[in-house]
Order: structure tokens, then C-alpha cells, then sequence
């Protein structure tokens, strides 16, 4: 090979590599800028996603930001108006109170202003006591007076001992002076008596006409009316086992007699005896009559009258505006429902102390609250003391006493008959309502036994005494008329002899309401024209 074919040869190697240096030089610009160009354009579209997605995020956060401005909004209006009610009932309570205080504050002030009249009328009458006694004072200094300048005259006129004329100056004068006596303290005490009874009668009216309690007698049987005289075969079943199966399941007794279609329960437990006419009735509406049945329907009654009780309870307290009582102590006031006392509704009778006491604690300024409240649990004792030893006053004591009421509230009704003392205002005051209560006409009745005995007591008292003749126990017990012999007895001792039965009624007799005695003295002369 020639030396211009081997240069030739190696010039155009390093061509042929430049070329392709060139060429890939070339082929790498020109993939760059088509990377670049690819790029930019995913760049741009990403870019434009990116603020479409901001845009759309923007009106997206706007619309939340208006909803949450609008909610919170509503939220502020609302507690606006919340508030406004809130704010105009509190101004309303506040003007409600302040209306209820200044009803009180007058109140208060009259209130005082009658205290404050009644003891100037209290200090008007203690005067006037004052001044009589002062009179009766003088009276009586002229008396010894008199006594000793006639004890002087009989001294020098007869021919008597001092001692023997001074026997005889005080047998004479000794009448005359306790007559004397008498009639002044009678005149005293009728003024007294009339000033107190017309407060009391002012005060005592005004009770019982607010109290308008109704009374109906009750007794220890319940009759039931059948259907047809067919039923009272169904109702003893075959042996008697439906009867029989009735007392086991109600504790009371069925009197089946000839009582035309009627069926007469018997039982000392009101509530049983209750809950046993309850049953039959039912019995008698179902039509199926077996002992099954029975037990079925007597527990079924059971639980309706332990609710009707209960509710008894709770309606009596409510009646007499008194709350916070025991709930076991409501339960034995429900049971007082089917109580009674001399044929009076215990319940009733309950209800109307309360109210008549209340009453009076307003009226003359004692606690109205215990007054009311005693007087509705005074006879609490009266609903279980078949159950329990002790008199309806000690039992009521000691439950009230277990159920944690008041000592104020236990004396009351540990005073009502007067087992112990009265020792409050409160404690009198619910004496004198259950008296009222109880004695009232058409409230009770008395067993003729008790009614004869007290008449004959009554007269007995006044033939008793010097110079009766015959006595009279009329109106029911309430007057006794004594007929006097005119001879033995004056017009003056007549007046001492009325007032002496009358004490000693008060000391020996237990009796309601009042007494009246009337001595007569009459003198009759006559003669015959010939």
C-alpha cells in the first residue's frame, strides 16, 4: 500500500469518528429539547390542574366559609333570643317576687295592727278586772267594818260571849257574803266569758265555715248486690269450696243469709274487708267462679287497693299543703281511708283537723305549718293499732317518731288527748280543732249505751246536791234542767247551786262541746174560793 493510501486511511478514521460525535452530539440537543419540550408541556398541564384544583379549592372554602358563617349566625341568634327569654322571665319572677313580698310586708302590718288593738283591748279589760276587784276590796273592808261595830252593839246589848256573838254575826253573815261573792264573780266572769267567747266564736266560725269537709257514717260491714239468688250458689260452690276458698284467700267473712240477691261481708280490717268486696264484685262481672280464680283476682285487688292507698296518702298530703313526709308515713295515712271512728272517715277526719287547725294558728299567730301538719298525723296511730299493741296515741308517736318528724309535730299528737300536758300554743290548738272535728254535729255516732250512761251520770250529779227535787237531761245530753224545792232553796242560792253542778260536770264528766245548766225554782199558791 502506498504511503498516500495509508495517510488517506488515517485521516478518514478520525472523520468517520468525528461524524459520529457530531451526530450523536446532535441526536442528544435534539432529545433534550424534545425532553424539554415534553416537559414544559407537563409542566403547563400540571400547572393549570394545580390552579384549577386551587380555584376550585378557594370556591369550595369560600362556600364552607359562608355555611359556617351562617351557621354560627344562627347559633348567635338563637342564644340572642334564649338569652332575651331567659332575661324577660327573670324580670317577670323578679317583679312576681317582689309583688309577693309586698303583699306580705302589708299583711305583716295588719297584722300588727290587730295585735297591737287586741292588747289595748286586752289592757282595757284588765282595767276594768282591776277596778272591779278593788270595788269587791272596799265591799269586802266594809263588811269587816260592819262585822265588828255590830260585834260591839251585841257586846253591850245582850247578854251573849263575845265568841258566842261572833258565831252567830259569822254564820249570818257568811251566806249573805259568799252570795255577794258570787254574784260579783259571776258578773266578772260573764264579761269575761263574753269578751272571750266572741273572739273565739269570731275565730273558731271563720275556720269551720273555710272547712267544708262532708262526713258520711261508715260501719264494719259491706254488703254486696247480686245479680240473681242463683249467684250465691255459684258463690259457695260445690261443698262450699268457693266461699270457703274466698275467706282463706281475704281474711273476712261471707254472710250468706236470706237477704234477698245481696251478700254481707264481715271483718274488723277495713282494708281486707275492702279488698274482699272489691274481689266478689269482680267475681261477680267475670262470671268464673273457682278457687283458682279467686286466689288470682284477691292478689290482683291487693296490689289495686296498696295503689289506691298509696295514692290516698299522697292525695291527702297534698290537700293539706304538706310535703317532705316519709313515704311510709304517707303509705299508713292512705290506709286511714278505710278507717272510721264512731262511723267519722279517720282520713276525712284527718284532712279537716288539719285545716281547722292551720286556721286557727293563722288567726291568732301560732306556727300555721306544724298546726297543719299535726293535725293530720294525730290520729296516725289509728291505721295499724289492730296490729300493734298500744293506743292509736302511742303507736302514732312512735312512728312519727321512727320517720323523723319534728318534736313539735310528736308532742301535738302525743297531747291531743291529753296524755301528757300540752305544753305549745300548737299543741291546744290541734285539742280544740279534733274536738271541733269530732263533736260537730252529724260527724259521729254514739252507741246508745254510752249516750244512757252519760244522761244518767248527768242527773245523778244534780240530785246529789241539797234541795233538788227532780232533774232532767234534755237535747241529747246537752242541757240539764233542775227543779229546786222553793222551800229549802233561794233565788241566791238557786244562782250558786247552778254554778257549783256546772263545775262539778267539768271535773267529772268527759262530754263534747258544752253543758248547759238551767236551775228552776218555782213557787206555786193556791186556794179555793168558797
Amino acid at each position: 500500500m502506498s504511503i498516500f493510501n495509508m495517510s488517506m486511511l488515517c485521516v478518514s478514521v478520525p472523520v468517520t469518528i468525528i461524524v459520529s460525535i457530531i451526530t450523536l452530539a446532535v441526536g442528544c440537543g435534539a432529545g433534550v429539547g424534545v425532553f424539554t419540550f415534553v416537559s414544559r408541556a407537563k409542566a403547563n398541564s400540571a400547572k393549570n390542574e394545580a390552579e384549577k384544583i386551587l380555584k376550585d379549592a378557594r370556591i369550595q372554602a369560600e362556600k364552607i366559609k359562608n355555611e359556617q358563617v351562617e351557621s354560627t349566625n344562627k347559633e348567635i341568634s338563637l342564644l340572642k333570643s334564649t338569652f332575651e327569654q331567659e332575661n324577660k322571665e327573670r324580670r317577670e319572677e323578679s317583679k312576681r317576687n317582689e309583688e309577693r313580698l309586698f303583699a306580705r310586708e302589708e299583711a305583716l302590718l295588719k297584722r300588727e295592727g290587730n295585735l297591737d288593738k287586741k292588747m289595748e283591748e286586752l289592757e282595757l279589760s284588765k282595767e276594768r278586772v282591776r277596778n272591779q276587784i278593788e270595788a269587791l276590796n272596799s265591799k269586802e273592808t266594809a263588811l269587816d267594818e260592819m262585822q265588828e261595830n255590830i260585834i260591839k252593839e251585841l257586846e253591850k246589848v245582850s247578854a251573849m260571849t263575845k265568841e258566842e256573838a261572833r258565831q252567830v254575826i259569822i254564820d249570818r253573815y257568811t251566806d249573805e257574803a259568799k252570795i255577794d261573792a258570787v254574784k260579783i264573780a259571776k258578773d266578772i266572769e260573764d264579761k269575761a266569758k263574753e269578751e272571750a267567747d266572741k273572739k273565739a266564736r269570731n275565730i273558731i266560725t271563720l275556720a269551720i265555715q273555710k272547712c267544708a269537709a262532708d262526713h258520711t257514717s261508715e260501719v264494719t260491714t259491706s254488703v254486696v248486690t247480686l245479680p240473681s239468688e242463683e249467684m250465691k250458689g255459684r258463690i259457695i260452690g260445690r261443698e262450699g269450696r268457693n266461699i270457703r276458698a274466698l275467706e282463706a284467700a281475704t281474711g273476712v267473712d261471707f254472710i250468706v243469709d236470706d237477704t234477698p240477691e245481696a251478700i254481707t261481708l264481715s271483718g274488723f280490717d277495713p282494708i281486707r274487708r275492702e279488698i274482699a268486696r272489691i274481689a266478689l264484685e269482680k267475681l261477680i262481672l267475670d262470671g268464673r267462679i273457682h278457687p283458682a280464680r279467686i286466689e288470682e283476682l284477691v292478689q290482683k285487688v291487693r296490689k289495686d287497693v296498696e295503689e289506691t292507698i298509696k295514692e290516698a296518702g299522697e292525695n291527702a298530703c297534698f290537700d293539706a299543703d304538706i310535703h317532705n313526709i316519709h313515704p311510709e308515713i304517707v303509705k299508713v295515712l292512705g290506709r286511714l281511708k278505710y278507717r272510721t271512728s264512731y262511723g267519722q272517715n279517720v282520713l276525712n277526719h284527718a284532712l279537716e283537723v288539719s285545716y281547722i287547725a292551720g286556721m286557727l294558728a293563722s288567726e291568732i299567730g301560732a306556727n300555721e305549718k306544724v298546726a297543719r301538719r299535726a293535725g293530720l298525723l294525730h290520729d296516725l296511730g289509728k291505721a295499724v293499732d289492730h296490729e300493734v299493741e298500744g293506743t292509736h296515741v302511742s303507736i302514732g308517736v312512735e312512728l312519727a317518731r321512727k320517720y323523723k318528724e319534728s318534736e313539735a309535730v310528736v308532742h301535738c299528737i302525743e297531747a291531743h288527748h291529753n296524755d301528757v300536758e300540752p305544753k305549745t300554743l300548737e299543741a291546744v290548738l290541734v285539742q280544740a280543732a279534733d274536738a271541733i272535728s269530732s263533736a260537730r254535729p252529724g260527724a259521729r255516732r254514739e252507741s246508745i249505751e254510752n249516750y244512757i250512761k252519760r244522761l244518767q251520770e248527768l242527773e245523778a250529779i244534780a240530785n246529789a246536791h241539797t234541795g233538788v227535787d227532780k232533774t232532767y237531761a234534755i237535747q241529747a245530753g246537752r242541757e240539764i234542767r233542775v227543779m229546786v224545792k222553793p222551800e229549802q232553796i233561794s233565788d241566791d242560792e238557786a244562782q250558786v247551786l247552778a254554778h257549783d253542778i256546772a263545775k262539778e260536770i267539768e271535773s267529772n264528766l268527759e262530754y263534747p262541746g258544752q253543758i248547759r245548766v238551767n236551775v228552776i225554782r218555782e213557787s206555786r199558791f193556791s186556794d179555793t174560793a168558797k
